[in-house]
């Protein structure tokens, strides 16, 4: 027997003839549609009996649709209309906001405030969760894997999910070893996914045997895709290859909050006397050298909200951190992308716009999207949010009249917004480190790398590995080696600094004074080096490098590594990305190891050995 929803004069006729064929879940559903609007969608569905296998799937994707948005579906559009509305309009979400700058901490590497910071932060791990925001694949790279599984440096071969766990790893170890009595508590991981990654990140744990981590401290949450937006009345869009499918796209990042949310983790957390939780995204392979200190801030200075940010050139292509201040007293510290920033200083009073102060950079740190929140806080704020973060719209119009877009359009939303809809009384800050040690992203491809003009960063996996090494031939100079300068080299069309090859495994040297606190003596390590250190305590004591030297051991093997050690090393040979013939990864760095000569030593006894060739 049909079911009725309405009067027939407002139900779409297709529909009503239909609706026998739904469950009163369903019905509620169409009836739903057809009240906001979205009675277009079912212009061309037959006869019952004809394809009614997929009109019940398309209301399966109006269920899933409707689940995972906080509101529902209905608040889904009634957002869309406003914030069509206001687009068409050329409404300024800063309209009444005056900016300043914000309080946050600035830090310099190695001196007596950061050693103090680092080691608060590492106390702090063991009450913190980490969550990854990789829902994205490499294709804007030139890689069609995702990301993670990308390496991070060619040295090791080591991928950004393996250097992430084991760094989230030897922190969980360093702070238990510092609160000494403690018992080691499993630092609980998150990663956002998508359709696009899910199973792939999977299988990469899985047949990697989750890189050492326990399996159950890993929790993967997928985030789905919202629906799509024809025209300024936000009527869903059909999926153009398929009339019982409305056509989605991918919210954004913001995602993050409310899956966090509604999974009822954050209670668990929170239960369990968690404190902190770090969010970061998925190819920035400095940053667990900037999160010791980072979290040592929020502990100190008792932020809500901490966003980690590096110095910023004015007009950089990086949001800037800013306090804005509303004429009716509201006031909130958000990041300000660099396209409305400039603007908006000239509208406030500021006639220079996002002008350089004396130090050489904006006021307005840049923003590297990498957040520390206080659980307490944050729950009870998301208990109000349901997790839904303040989101924008951006459709590509056809024609200045704005009634028609050139495609379908979506609402979308980005984590580092999460602090728009706090009260004044949140505590939101930021700390400013070196982009050197903090900041270095893989996102472009070589070609557009190419494109960028000098001086500016290439963002690419040229870049970011260059920067690897960079970093830590600065951190070990600062420790007291004689690190030599580097050399340049062109890759790809891009001219970078090629710093001796130095990594190691995070257990090496999660802080500054543990890095300084193996370095003993005289050394010296010449420009051609590769040092490659992957036993926790290993130590360099009077060593002159010039090739390279691999070292090996178990964590209760006690190594001194000295003496002269001399060979051929490993020689950096260049790779045109256009050669098919090398694969995706090599490629879109511009460069290969070859591996001529090396002195490599592995100890796997629990004993103390030295190395003095």
């Amino acid at each position: 027997m049909a079911t009725t929803v309405g009067s027939t004069a407002d139900i779409n006729r297709n529909l009503r003839k239909n609706l026998s064929l739904l469950s009163p879940d369903q019905v509620e559903l169409a009836k739903m549609l057809v009240e906001m609007g979205q009675g277009h969608l079912f212009d061309n569905w037959p006869e019952p009996g004809i394809e009614d296998d997929d009109k019940r799937a398309f209301f399966d994707q109006v269920a899933r649709l409707n689940a995972s948005y906080p509101g529902g579906l209905v608040s889904y559009i009634r957002s869309a209309r406003e914030l069509l509305a206001d687009s068409k309009a050329g409404k300024n979400p800063f309209d009444g906001f005056t900016p300043s700058v914000p309080s946050g901490e600035v830090l310099s590497y190695g001196d007596d405030n950061f050693i103090q910071f680092e080691e608060t932060g590492v106390r702090q791990v063991q009450d913190a969760a980490f969550v990854l925001v990789a829902g994205g694949l490499g294709e804007r790279l030139g890689y069609n894997g995702i990301k993670v599984a990308l390496p991070v440096e060619s040295t090791t071969g080591t991928c950004f999910l393996q250097h992430y766990i084991e760094s989230i790893l030897a922190l969980q170890d360093a702070s238990c070893r510092l609160e000494q009595g403690a018992r080691q508590r499993a630092i609980p991981f998150v990663i956002m996914t998508s359709d696009d990654t899910h199973s792939r990140t999977l299988q990469l744990l899985e047949s990697n045997a989750y890189f050492g981590m326990q399996p159950t401290q890993v929790k993967l949450l997928k985030q789905e895709k919202v629906a799509c937006l024809d025209d300024n009345d936000a009527r869903l869009a059909v999926d153009p290859r398929n009339k019982y499918k409305i056509q989605t796209k991918p919210h954004g990042h913001g995602d993050v909050h409310s899956l966090l949310y509604s999974s009822g983790l954050l209670k668990t957390w929170h239960d369990a006397g968690l404190r902190w939780v770090l969010f970061f995204q998925d190819t920035n392979g400095l940053l667990f050298k900037a999160i010791p200190a980072a979290l040592g801030v929020s502990a100190t200075k008792k932020y809500h909200v901490n966003s980690l940010a590096v110095p910023r050139k004015a007009k950089e292509a990086i949001g800037g951190i800013t306090k804005l201040t509303h004429a009716d007293g509201r006031t909130m510290v958000i990041n300000v992308e660099y396209n409305q920033l400039d603007p908006l200083l000239r509208a406030t009073g500021y006639a220079d716009g996002d002008v350089n102060s004396e130090t050489g950079y904006s006021p307005f740190p840049g923003n590297i999207n990498q957040l520390i929140i206080e659980i307490g806080p944050y729950i009870e704020e998301l208990t109000k949010t349901r997790g839904a973060i303040k989101e924008f719209v951006n459709p590509k119009y056809k024609d200045s009249t704005k009634t028609s877009f050139k495609s379908s359009t979506r609402l979308e939303c980005m984590m580092q917004d999460y602090p728009r809809t706090l009260p004044p009384t949140a505590r939101v800050g930021f700390t400013v480190m070196d982009s050197w040690l903090a900041y270095a992203p893989v996102k472009n491809n070589p070609e557009d790398a190419a494109k960028v003009p000098k001086g500016n960063p290439y963002h690419s996996a040229t870049s970011g590995e260059m920067a690897i090494y960079r970093a830590n031939s600065l951190s070990l100079r600062k420790a007291g080696i004689q690190v030599a300068d580097p050399a340049e080299r062109v890759f790809n069309g891009q001219e970078v600094e090629v710093w001796p090859r130095i990594t190691w495994k995070p257990k090496w040297g999660t802080t500054f004074a543990e890095i300084k606190s193996k370095v003993n003596g005289s050394c010296s390590i010449s420009q051609k080096s590769t040092m490659v250190l992957k036993g926790r305590n290993t130590f360099l004591e009077d060593l002159f490098l010039d090739g390279a030297l691999i070292i090996e051991a178990i964590d209760d093997a006690e190594v001194k590594v000295g003496g002269s050690v001399q060979n051929k090393g490993w020689a950096i040979e260049n790779v045109d990305y256009r050669d098919a013939s090398v694969p995706e990864e090599v490629r879109i760095r511009g460069f290969r190891i070859n591996k001529l000569e090396q002195l490599e030593k592995t100890y796997s006894e629990p004993r103390k050995f030295s190395l003095n060739p």
